[in-house]
Protein backbone atom coordinates (compact mmCIF):
# COMPACT_ATOMS: atom_id res chain seq x y z
CA UNK A 1 0.00 0.00 0.00
CA UNK A 2 2.72 2.20 1.07
CA UNK A 3 4.53 1.43 -1.84
CA UNK A 4 1.79 1.43 -4.47
CA UNK A 5 1.02 4.82 -3.38
CA UNK A 6 4.82 6.20 -3.96
CA UNK A 7 5.08 4.64 -7.25
CA UNK A 8 1.73 5.72 -8.37
CA UNK A 9 2.69 9.68 -7.97
CA UNK A 10 6.50 9.22 -9.06
CA UNK A 11 6.24 5.80 -11.82
CA UNK A 12 2.97 4.65 -13.05
CA UNK A 13 4.31 1.64 -14.89
CA UNK A 14 6.60 0.49 -11.97
CA UNK A 15 2.75 0.92 -10.16
CA UNK A 16 1.09 -1.44 -12.64
CA UNK A 17 4.04 -3.64 -12.18
CA UNK A 18 3.90 -3.90 -8.82
CA UNK A 19 0.27 -3.92 -8.49
CA UNK A 20 0.33 -7.27 -10.85
CA UNK A 21 2.85 -8.40 -8.13
CA UNK A 22 0.57 -7.78 -5.45
CA UNK A 23 -2.38 -9.41 -7.02
CA UNK A 24 -0.32 -12.69 -7.65
CA UNK A 25 0.49 -13.03 -3.70
CA UNK A 26 -2.81 -12.67 -2.67
CA UNK A 27 -3.35 -15.62 -5.52
CA UNK A 28 -0.23 -17.46 -3.73
CA UNK A 29 -2.04 -17.03 -0.17
CA UNK A 30 -5.14 -18.01 -1.50
CA UNK A 31 -6.68 -15.00 -1.19
CA UNK A 32 -6.98 -15.53 2.39
CA UNK A 33 -6.43 -12.16 4.54
CA UNK A 34 -5.86 -14.31 7.69
CA UNK A 35 -2.63 -16.28 5.53
CA UNK A 36 -1.82 -12.95 4.40
CA UNK A 37 -1.71 -11.64 7.36
CA UNK A 38 0.11 -14.15 9.53
CA UNK A 39 2.78 -15.27 6.69
CA UNK A 40 3.43 -12.02 4.90
CA UNK A 41 2.36 -8.65 6.52
CA UNK A 42 3.89 -9.87 9.82
CA UNK A 43 7.16 -10.04 8.02
CA UNK A 44 7.15 -5.86 7.68
CA UNK A 45 9.36 -3.75 10.06
CA UNK A 46 6.26 -2.17 10.89
CA UNK A 47 4.03 -0.78 13.38
CA UNK A 48 1.04 -2.68 14.12
CA UNK A 49 -0.89 1.05 13.36
CA UNK A 50 0.66 0.32 9.89
CA UNK A 51 0.35 -3.02 9.87
CA UNK A 52 -3.62 -2.96 10.31
CA UNK A 53 -3.43 -0.45 7.18
CA UNK A 54 -1.32 -2.71 4.98
CA UNK A 55 -4.05 -5.54 6.17
CA UNK A 56 -7.43 -3.48 5.43
CA UNK A 57 -5.61 -2.80 1.88
CA UNK A 58 -5.19 -6.18 1.18
CA UNK A 59 -8.66 -6.90 2.45
CA UNK A 60 -9.78 -4.33 -0.03
CA UNK A 61 -8.40 -6.20 -2.73
CA UNK A 62 -8.95 -9.80 -1.69
CA UNK A 63 -12.50 -8.34 -1.80
CA UNK A 64 -12.49 -6.87 -5.39
CA UNK A 65 -10.71 -9.83 -6.62
CA UNK A 66 -13.81 -11.64 -5.65
CA UNK A 67 -16.15 -9.64 -6.99
CA UNK A 68 -14.20 -9.18 -10.08
CA UNK A 69 -13.90 -12.87 -10.71
CA UNK A 70 -10.04 -12.95 -10.63
CA UNK A 71 -9.01 -15.43 -8.39
CA UNK A 72 -7.26 -17.40 -10.66
CA UNK A 73 -6.25 -14.93 -13.14
CA UNK A 74 -6.61 -11.74 -14.20
CA UNK A 75 -5.80 -8.05 -13.46
CA UNK A 76 -8.13 -5.87 -11.29
CA UNK A 77 -10.46 -3.40 -12.72
CA UNK A 78 -8.42 -0.68 -11.08
CA UNK A 79 -5.38 -1.89 -13.08
CA UNK A 80 -7.36 -2.52 -16.19
CA UNK A 81 -8.39 1.43 -16.13
CA UNK A 82 -4.34 2.21 -15.72
CA UNK A 83 -3.89 0.36 -18.55
CA UNK A 84 -5.89 1.91 -20.55
CA UNK A 85 -4.97 5.15 -19.52
CA UNK A 86 -1.51 4.15 -20.79
CA UNK A 87 -2.64 2.41 -24.18
CA UNK A 88 -4.83 5.86 -24.73
CA UNK A 89 -1.63 8.33 -23.78
CA UNK A 90 -0.05 6.27 -26.41
CA UNK A 91 -1.63 6.46 -29.42
CA UNK A 92 -2.34 10.49 -28.81
CA UNK A 93 1.76 10.57 -28.61
CA UNK A 94 2.51 8.23 -32.00
CA UNK A 95 -0.75 10.50 -33.35
CA UNK A 96 1.16 13.95 -32.58
CA UNK A 97 4.01 14.98 -34.59
CA UNK A 98 5.25 16.91 -31.28
CA UNK A 99 6.65 13.72 -29.97
CA UNK A 100 9.24 12.62 -32.06
CA UNK A 101 11.32 11.09 -29.89
CA UNK A 102 8.55 8.80 -28.93
CA UNK A 103 7.74 7.99 -32.08
CA UNK A 104 11.21 6.79 -32.74
CA UNK A 105 11.56 4.97 -29.49
CA UNK A 106 8.49 2.93 -30.25
CA UNK A 107 9.44 1.82 -33.89
CA UNK A 108 12.73 0.70 -32.14
CA UNK A 109 10.74 -1.55 -29.85
CA UNK A 110 8.45 -2.68 -32.28
CA UNK A 111 10.61 -5.58 -34.31
CA UNK A 112 10.50 -6.91 -30.01
CA UNK A 113 6.83 -6.41 -29.64
CA UNK A 114 5.49 -8.45 -33.23
CA UNK A 115 8.22 -10.98 -32.16
CA UNK A 116 6.56 -11.56 -28.66
CA UNK A 117 3.54 -11.46 -30.10
CA UNK A 118 3.90 -13.86 -32.66
CA UNK A 119 4.81 -15.93 -29.55
CA UNK A 120 2.13 -15.48 -27.76
CA UNK A 121 -0.94 -16.78 -27.04
CA UNK A 122 -2.72 -13.78 -27.12
CA UNK A 123 -2.25 -12.35 -30.44
CA UNK A 124 -5.16 -9.35 -30.53
CA UNK A 125 -3.34 -7.86 -26.79
CA UNK A 126 -2.45 -4.47 -27.70
CA UNK A 127 1.06 -3.50 -27.82
CA UNK A 128 1.87 -1.49 -24.46
CA UNK A 129 0.27 -5.10 -22.82
CA UNK A 130 2.06 -7.07 -24.60
CA UNK A 131 5.20 -4.88 -23.50
CA UNK A 132 3.87 -4.74 -19.99
CA UNK A 133 3.34 -8.80 -20.10
CA UNK A 134 6.95 -8.96 -21.20
CA UNK A 135 8.61 -7.00 -18.23
CA UNK A 136 6.19 -8.89 -16.14
CA UNK A 137 7.46 -12.31 -16.92
CA UNK A 138 11.05 -11.30 -17.04
CA UNK A 139 10.57 -9.94 -13.59
CA UNK A 140 9.43 -12.94 -12.34
CA UNK A 141 11.69 -14.92 -14.18
CA UNK A 142 14.16 -12.99 -12.31
CA UNK A 143 12.96 -13.59 -8.90
CA UNK A 144 12.92 -17.23 -9.70
CA UNK A 145 16.25 -16.82 -10.36
CA UNK A 146 16.02 -18.99 -13.75
CA UNK A 147 18.20 -17.54 -16.87
CA UNK A 148 17.44 -14.96 -19.21
CA UNK A 149 18.57 -15.27 -22.78
CA UNK A 150 21.08 -12.42 -24.49
CA UNK A 151 17.93 -11.50 -26.73
CA UNK A 152 15.66 -11.69 -24.13
CA UNK A 153 17.71 -9.29 -22.21
CA UNK A 154 18.64 -6.81 -25.37
CA UNK A 155 14.46 -6.72 -25.83
CA UNK A 156 13.79 -6.29 -22.53
CA UNK A 157 16.26 -3.45 -22.10
CA UNK A 158 14.68 -1.47 -25.26
CA UNK A 159 11.16 -2.52 -23.83
CA UNK A 160 11.90 -0.74 -20.60
CA UNK A 161 13.30 2.47 -21.83
CA UNK A 162 10.35 3.33 -24.46
CA UNK A 163 7.58 2.06 -21.26
CA UNK A 164 9.87 4.56 -18.79
CA UNK A 165 9.29 6.84 -21.82
CA UNK A 166 5.68 6.38 -21.65
CA UNK A 167 5.31 6.46 -17.65
CA UNK A 168 7.04 10.18 -17.89
CA UNK A 169 4.55 11.34 -20.68
CA UNK A 170 2.16 9.58 -18.30
CA UNK A 171 3.02 11.40 -15.56
CA UNK A 172 4.10 15.37 -17.07
CA UNK A 173 0.37 14.88 -18.50
CA UNK A 174 -1.23 14.53 -14.98
CA UNK A 175 0.89 17.17 -14.04
CA UNK A 176 1.38 19.89 -16.62
CA UNK A 177 -0.93 18.37 -19.61
CA UNK A 178 0.53 17.89 -22.66
CA UNK A 179 -0.40 19.27 -25.86
CA UNK A 180 -0.43 17.10 -28.98
CA UNK A 181 -1.63 19.70 -31.39
CA UNK A 182 -0.43 22.86 -32.85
Amino acid sequence: MFISQQLRKNNIAEYLLYMWQVEDIIRAYGCSITALRREYISKFDYDEEKKEELTDWYGDLITMINQEGCREGGHLQINKVVMQQLIELHEQLLASPKFPFYNAEYYKVLPFIVELRNRGANKEENEIETCFNALYGTMMLRLQKKEISQNTQHAIKEITTFIGMLSDYYKKEREEGLQFDD
